[in-house]
């Protein structure tokens, strides 16, 4: 089964001949510093280049054994698009927002619409465009920002946060209009050949927000994201930070067809609190990228044996993680089949 139909089907609910294993890209980054190494092509020149950035996803595949490609790596595209100012890190840092594009909850209209056919949003699409002609047996995820995270991309994330007491109503419109652009954005990845899409929404964690916020702010805005992406048949994975048991049973009404979640959350908690939906992950990020390849196969089989269905690592992969302990977990879920 090649490496596409096997995610895609996994998405599904269907039968497939192993788990697939794969690291989506955006948040939960796979670049490593060995692959830029080995390829040629690094950050943060990758981050404004269409080819430079199609070529290194595609040679994290082939190098690592990742089995999909993933586009943008990052989570500043969407913001830097509606009018923040961003500094595009090294080849060990990504990208990160320097300037919000608002200075108050109020400044709405200090906001810029996102045009995909401009700026790195553009060089993400025609990125995809170029996957999608090279390595058509691979899936292509197309990674957007979670709404809260870009609400907190546009605006310093304390007064967010504390209008979500405060002035609800302004919190509400501001996640609003995060999630319409970010819907602009995963239109445009999807029309270029996106197979998959992975929302990552690491400032909704629990702890930050609490059930009820994520309940009355957060769960809407991802579903209505899910809900458009579905309109295209294009299946969704939401990946949420930090410890699940503070939303309760919130997760089993995502829409999503598929939740990642952090390290410390166990698979079959997983399945309990998000029962229905395809359950990734969650390997964790410092154990890749310290310990050695035989307790990374270790952590892989481990989640293996739990059920997880689609193997992957809990979060970003960082830059220093040696290819050999990503190799290692993909020999795992092989080993698996």
């Amino acid at each position: 089964m090649m490496q596409r139909e096997r995610l895609l089907r996994s998405l599904a609910r269907e039968s497939v001949d192993r788990p697939p294993f794969i690291c989506p890209g955006g948040m939960m980054s796979m670049i490593v510093t060995e692959v830029m190494d080995r390829c040629g092509c690094s950050w943060p020149e990758a981050h404004s280049d269409a080819a430079l950035m199609a070529r290194l996803t595609a040679q994290t595949s082939l190098v690592a054994g990742v089995e999909n490609v993933g586009v943008p790596f990052c989570m500043t595209v969407e913001a830097e698009g509606m009018g923040g100012t961003v500094d595009l890190g090294s080849r060990e840092n990504e990208p990160r927002i320097v300037a919000y594009a608002m200075e108050k909850l109020s400044d709405l209209d200090r906001i810029t619409a996102l045009n995909p056919a401009e700026g790195r949003a553009k060089v993400c699409v025609d990125a995809v465009r170029l996957l999608k002609r090279e390595v058509p047996q691979l899936p292509i995820v197309a990674n957007l920002t979670g709404p809260v995270s870009l609400a907190t991309s546009l605006v310093d994330p304390l007064l967010y946060y504390r209008a979500l007491r405060r002035d609800p109503e302004g919190a509400r419109r501001l996640t609003e209009i995060a999630t319409e652009n970010a819907i602009v954005f995963g239109d445009a990845l999807i029309e270029a050949g996106a197979d998959a899409v992975c929302i990552a929404d690491p400032s909704a964690t629990g702890e930050l927000i609490g059930g009820k916020a994520f309940a009355d702010f957060v769960l809407p805005q991802l579903n209505r994201m899910t809900g458009h992406f579905r309109s295209w048949g294009i299946p969704s994975i939401v990946h949420i930070c930090g410890d699940v048991k503070a939303l309760g049973t919130v997760l089993a009404a995502l829409e999503a067809e598929a939740v990642s979640v952090d390290a410390m959350v166990g698979i079959p908690q997983l399945k309990e609190l998000a029962c229905g939906k395809v359950t990734m992950g969650n390997v964790s990020t410092f154990l890749l990228e310290k310990r050695d390849p035989d307790a990374v196969r270790r952590a892989g089989n481990d989640c293996l044996e739990k059920g997880v269905d689609i193997l992957a690592p809990a979060c970003g992969i960082g830059p220093r993680t040696p290819i050999e302990n990503i190799r290692a977990l993909a020999e795992s879920v092989r080993k698996d089949g």
